[in-house]
């Protein structure tokens, strides 16, 4: 089990880096631009489950695996970055429609791959949880607890910042242009895992 001192540690470190924009809180946020909090709350739990599995996935692989398989970490970038290329030229394509369009770009399916991809989750599993979360059955139960406890309302929140234009609370701000703004961000992401690669 975890410790008063490492759970009080880890949850403050997870709400960090939750907190910090990135990919998967930009497709919260575009969500909540095109749907509304209420229709795109339930996206929480796609971005959940894609942590839960992209965490422990990385967490197995540093703690029994890192040695004999040292090409993963290059092959998870690529895909990472193709992916999320492909989904800032969505986001972009379909901003001018934001508007009057009742579906939306942003969907379980893209939200869960997006949130498996992220980069973030190599940092929660190699750092922030602790090393026993990947090799105790119990210790992982907590840690996924506390992380479940933080995510819900930072997603949410997210989702929640995106629907101000939407719900009229900036209305000098157009939601097209706040949807090509999180195509921009997603892009920047994309390049930026693929520039270590190729320069």
């Amino acid at each position: 089990m975890l410790s008063p001192s490492t759970a009080g540690l880890m949850a403050l470190s997870c709400a960090i880096v939750l907190l910090m924009p990135g990919p998967t809180n930009t497709l919260l946020a575009a969500a909540g631009l095109r749907q509304g909090v209420r229709r795109s709350a339930h996206l929480t739990a796609a971005e959940l489950a894609g942590y839960l599995v992209s965490i422990s996935l990385w967490g197995i692989c540093f703690t029994h695996a890192s040695h004999s398989m040292s090409w993963l970490p290059k092959l998870l970038r690529v895909a990472s970055s193709l992916y999320l290329a492909w989904l800032a030229i969505r986001l972009w394509l379909t901003a001018d429609s934001v508007a009057s369009s009742a579906t939306g770009v942003v969907g379980v399916r893209a939200l869960f791959c997006a949130t498996v991809l992220n980069p973030k989750a190599t940092l929660f599993a190699g750092s922030i949880f602790p090393p026993t979360a990947f090799s105790s059955p119990a210790t992982w139960l907590a840690a996924m607890t506390i992380f479940t406890v933080l995510l819900i309302p930072i997603g949410l929140a997210w989702i929640a910042i995106g629907a101000a234009p939407r719900n009229g609370r900036m209305p000098s701000i157009r939601p097209a242009l706040v949807q090509h703004c999180a195509a921009v961000v997603v892009a920047t992401f994309s390049v930026s895992l693929m520039w270590p690669l190729v320069r």
